[in-house]
């Protein structure tokens, strides 16, 4: 009896799933494997948010197994001598996975394929899996991949997208194969309180709410802080529990503005996942050097401690700051604002913002956060890498009526509109009645030191 393996990485679902479908294809047996990875332990990312949301994806994953008569295979320690082992133990001759684009991945592959040709077995990588076009599927005239996203964005719309394909009646799981007990979000430390509940099931649900009340609306309303209007799909499309290309065929389907302005988001995941494919020192590395002097960490100790409590006195950023840490998510137009306080009006370096919302994030990967945050800082693909964001003209903009901050900074809940993004404009008496800081820094004066800094005064 022939047996394959298919090892889960961040595609934890059913649903759309190739490498599952083409396993099924090829033996008659299967062990859906997930390995909880030592190395991703030793390099700090299973941090305590992704860590319980992770939880309930394999959770969820095995409970869809289960009910087609297999189950999950969860093994801990490093990933190419677990796979082997559970190879040896079922005899399979093939492991299917989805490839990646981190240099983690391209290195985790190229291991894999080396061990498993040693003992008689192939790996087989399948693309587009976490992304709606593969990475290296369009390219530019010349080049490895598009730097710009619009011209990106025109030629990926005009992709031929793969069929998807349904989730599987039947896995069969060879009984011999051991398994260990799957992770579980009690007992985890340090967990955001207002923390998603993760899994395919969960992640479906979702979409289908919002597409039936949100997506007509999306391109009006996805910059509204206060009205909420996204998706909130990011941390089950970075674990994988839904489908990119589903997501784009049902999207496109729907049609309207609303739903056009929703594959464009999705169509800059695969822009940022093309880039890192072909720039993967990218995640560590400016990806266009401005040759900036960023403020030591020592130096602006004070300034980032008060940033990533949300204590800066300009309140939008605050509002996002203390979004981020109850929920471990953050509305995308309060990452741009926070991120480019931090690099921009504080001039501190993108890699000190990028780590503490990788510290939060459910939704945190390398490769849009990395990437997000370089764009910002205007080291990474912004066509207006000057570009800094006014957090009062944003705030009156995006939260007219304050009722972003409010939510976020009680503080400043009693405020009339017209004050609720400038406090310091109240008079001194009633100022001092706040429980809030006044700015760190003038926005005049902080405009006037990255504008030295980059040689544009």
């Amino acid at each position: 009896m022939s047996v394959a393996v298919v090892l889960f990485t961040a595609d934890l679902r059913l649903h759309d799933h190739p490498p599952l479908r083409a396993a099924l294809a090829a033996a008659d047996e299967v062990v859906p494997l997930f390995v909880c990875d030592t190395a991703v332990h030793a390099a700090g990312f299973d941090v305590p948010n992704r860590s319980a949301f992770l939880a309930d994806c394999l959770a969820d994953l095995d409970a869809s197994l289960r009910r087609r008569g297999g189950r999950l295979v969860v093994r801990r320690g490093p990933v190419v001598e677990e796979v082997c082992a559970v190879v040896a133990e079922c005899g399979a001759t093939q492991v299917h996975m989805a490839a990646g684009v981190t240099r983690y991945a391209h290195r985790r592959e190229e291991s894999l394929r080396g061990a498993l040709g040693e003992r008689g077995a192939v790996l087989r990588v399948h693309d587009a899996v976490t992304t709606a076009v593969a990475p290296g599927t369009v390219t530019p005239a010349g080049g490895d991949h598009y730097a710009v996203f619009t011209p990106y964005f025109r030629r990926w719309s005009r992709e031929r997208l793969r069929e998807t394909c349904a989730a599987p009646r039947t896995v069969r799981v060879p009984g011999a194969v051991r398994g260990e007990p799957l992770p579980r979000r009690d007992g985890l430390s340090g967990l955001s309180p207002g923390l998603p509940a993760g899994g395919e099931t969960e992640g479906r649900a979702r979409f289908s709410r919002w597409a039936g009340s949100g997506l007509s609306g999306y391109e009006e309303r996805h910059d509204d802080l206060a009205g909420d209007a996204t998706s909130r799909l990011s941390p089950y499309l970075h674990f994988g529990a839904l489908s990119p290309v589903e997501l784009v065929r049902r999207a496109r389907a729907r049609g309207g503005a609303g739903a056009e302005a929703f594959v464009r988001q999705l169509c800059w995941r695969d822009f940022h996942h093309q880039v890192l494919a072909s720039r993967p020192e990218a995640s560590v590395r400016d990806y266009r050097t401005r040759h900036d002097r960023w403020r030591s960490e020592e130096e602006a100790a004070e300034d980032i401690a008060a940033w990533r409590e949300g204590r800066t006195g300009y309140p939008v950023v605050d509002a996002a700051m203390r979004q981020l840490r109850h929920e471990g998510w953050v509305h995308n137009r309060g990452r741009l604002l926070a991120a480019s306080f931090l690099t921009k009006t504080l001039y501190v370096d993108w890699r000190i913002g990028a780590r503490h919302f990788l510290d939060l994030l459910v939704d945190g990967d390398i490769v849009n956060n990395q990437l997000n945050w370089q764009w910002v800082a205007g080291t990474g693909t912004d066509t207006r890498p000057h570009r800094v964001l006014n957090p009062v003209a944003q705030g009156r903009r995006f939260d007219p009526r304050g009722a972003y901050v409010r939510r976020w900074v009680p503080e400043l809940r009693d405020l009339e509109d017209a004050l609720v993004h400038e406090p310091w404009r109240l008079p001194a008496a009633e100022r001092a009645r706040l429980d809030y800081p006044p700015p760190l820094i003038g926005l005049g004066d902080g405009l006037a030191r990255f504008r030295l800094a980059r040689g544009r005064d």
